[in-house]
């Protein structure tokens, strides 16, 4: 089995969700059971970490199967957008209203587009 360095730098997706009350809740599907929530999204994701961490440790100690990341060899994660200036200061005053970066605050927004049912059929 490979170490716990190993499996931490693995990119396994992470799903992002606000709830009703302004929270968010966040988990990683491939690492079933492993998920956190925060009161804001940086403390969410800073929390998933956290969580990510301590399943994979227990699943080393208890020798349970880490499973690969469903989608490392299919895709890099990174696509390049060009937009309005307008939109891209739009974006980068929410991001900065909620206090995390323009990258996190766009991924939340697309994941949550997503998770509520408007997916897009190509």
């Amino acid at each position: 089995m490979k170490d716990l360095k190993y499996y931490l730098e693995r990119k396994y997706p992470l799903v992002v969700v606000q709830e009703d009350d302004g929270s968010y809740f966040v988990e990683y599907p491939d690492l079933k059971g492993c998920f956190s929530t925060g009161d804001s999204l940086e403390e969410a994701v800073q929390l998933s970490l956290d969580a990510k961490k301590a399943w994979i440790e227990t699943a080393i100690d208890e020798n349970i199967d880490i499973p690969t990341p469903k989608t490392a060899n299919e895709y890099s994660g990174n696509f390049k957008l060009r937009m309005p200036k307008s939109l891209h200061k739009l974006l980068a005053d929410a991001a900065k209203q909620e206090g995390v970066s323009m990258n996190q605050y766009c991924v939340y927004l697309l994941s949550k587009d997503l998770e509520h049912g408007h997916q897009t059929k190509v």
